[in-house]
């Protein structure tokens, strides 16, 4: 790297990291005043409000607004370097406008990395502990009991459950159906209750019966008081609060999308947003960062107030037609990949105009 990178990187990461580290300190003393009693009175400690709490509270936030601060970082310091004119020094010095670029990409690749890497890995663990601080200290009480539950467990094999108790995993009136290809029942399988047994990894039922269909048609019925059935399912099919994508590192993120697709639940979309967003998120981070560049680095009357009047409006216009692509693929109209894709790809091409146009 050359002296004016440094510089510049410098800049770049100083000033992002001080506007991040400013408003995360604003968040959480806001955050502080509005759950304080609820602290107290379910008698959280401090050591588990800042170490169970904020610390995973921190992650998911920097994920979530760093390609905003990325652009208002960028537009601050370049705003100020175009005032001082020492972008107009850089450029009379016989360093091209793209050249300048450089520094600015090395940053926001960087930060990108850092994000992905968070996304994808970290962020999951930490809401999976935030949540289950949430539920013990800050709810007033934990959902631990779901009703009507059907899914499909496996091709042809279709599950349902009266309700499920998630502290005792137990379900009531469940019934598990096994159809052949062509949608004929094969077995039906039921029981009032069922019991997941974690030595064995079977479940323990009561009025269990059985109910086969031969070729012929011909039925036979076979009725147990009490049995122990491996029916090939966990106590988590059941268990809706342990299918939140957002504490499934991607890995498991990917195997849940397909299973979910197998089991046709309808929440395969909101699974693949979370997905394609953890993976194309933070190209937004390069594309902000060249935005901001190409309007601050132009030397206006209005000074830093209008770069950042410009940006902010850009920025928020950005965030808008991301909510809205999403609702569009919720509603099966729009590809997920593609939901997330399109403002990237719109604000990409924004970002070439203006670097253009700012170059000469």
């Amino acid at each position: 790297m050359k002296r004016l990178d440094l510089y510049i990187l410098g800049k770049y990461l100083k000033t992002f990291l001080l506007a991040l580290g400013l408003i995360i300190v604003i968040i959480i003393t806001f955050d502080i005043s509005e759950k304080l009693d609820k602290f107290i009175s379910h008698h959280a400690t401090l050591h588990q409000v800042v170490f169970d709490y904020y610390l995973n509270f921190i992650p998911g936030f920097v994920n979530l607004y760093s390609p905003l601060f990325v652009f208002i970082s960028v537009l601050f310091f370049t705003s100020k370097m175009a005032g001082n004119t020492e972008i107009i020094a850089i450029l009379g010095s016989g360093i091209s406008y793209r050249r300048m670029m450089r520094p600015y990409l090395y940053g926001a690749v960087l930060v990108a990395t850092v994000v992905l890497a968070l996304g994808n890995f970290v962020i999951p663990k930490s809401n999976e502990r935030l949540f289950a601080f949430e539920e013990e200290y800050v709810k007033s009480h934990a959902t631990n009991f779901y009703s009507n539950i059907h899914f499909q467990s496996s091709p042809g094999v279709q599950v349902y459950a009266e309700s499920y108790d998630v502290k005792k995993q137990r379900a009531f009136r469940m019934t598990m159906e096994h159809m052949d290809n062509e949608g004929r029942l094969l077995r039906r399988e039921t029981a009032s209750s069922i019991v997941y047994d974690t030595s064995t990894k079977k479940w323990q039922c009561i009025s269990y019966s059985l109910r086969t269909v031969a070729p012929d048609g011909s039925e036979t019925l076979e009725v147990k008081n009490t049995a122990t059935i491996d029916f090939g399912l966990l106590p988590s099919d059941f268990d809706l609060r342990s299918q939140r994508i957002e504490t499934m590192v991607t890995p498991d993120l990917s195997r849940h999308i397909a299973r979910e697709k197998l089991r046709g639940t309808g929440t395969v979309s909101e699974a693949q947003i979370e997905l394609w967003q953890r993976i194309l998120n933070p190209l937004a981070i390069i594309v902000m960062t060249f935005i901001g560049m190409a309007i601050a680095s132009r030397k206006t009357r209005g000074g830093i107030g209008m770069h950042l009047a410009i940006g902010v409006t850009l920025a928020f216009s950005f965030i808008l037609f991301m909510k809205i692509t999403t609702v569009f693929a919720i509603d099966g109209s729009l590809s997920p990949f593609m939901a997330v894709l399109l403002p990237q790809l719109l604000f990409g091409v924004a970002t070439v105009v203006l670097v253009r146009r700012a170059s000469r």
